[in-house]
């Protein structure tokens, strides 16, 4: 495959994310694929009030990082969700499946042993541009 075939790859970066060792997202042709993201408010902090509370500002993150970018919710097409502890699954669900309102994306989810930040959701998502 020759340079002239291969889709442009754009690496973005915002200010949360300025003197992290990733990028927050990257750009492949139409493809965006976000890094993980969690419950963290505009001044960098966790959301403290549990899963619920934590789940909704991750999703406000995720939903505010795809339209930087040029995509939406609604043109999500893969996430995976990572929780810190499995059995809060349903509450985490409960708040997620309010978010996609046109289509339910493809999804994994699965309990890790501990998350950046001592946060109990994280959630990364691959998106088509508009």
């Amino acid at each position: 495959m020759s340079s002239e075939d291969r889709p442009e790859v754009e690496y973005l970066d915002s200010e949360s994310t300025k003197g992290m060792p990733f990028s927050e997202a990257v750009r492949v042709g139409n493809m965006l694929y976000l890094s993980g993201q969690l419950g963290r408010d505009a001044s960098g902090k966790m959301v403290p009030g549990g899963i619920v509370l934590e789940t909704r500002q991750t999703m406000e993150n995720v939903k505010a990082t795809l339209e930087r970018y040029g995509s939406s919710l609604d043109h999500v097409i893969k996430v995976t969700v990572m929780l810190a502890d499995i059995s809060e699954w349903p509450a985490m669900n409960e708040v997620y499946a309010g978010y996609f309102s046109k289509h339910l994306p493809s999804r994994s989810a699965l309990g890790a042993n501990g998350l950046a930040l001592g946060a109990r959701v994280e959630i990364e998502v691959i998106a088509v541009l508009k």
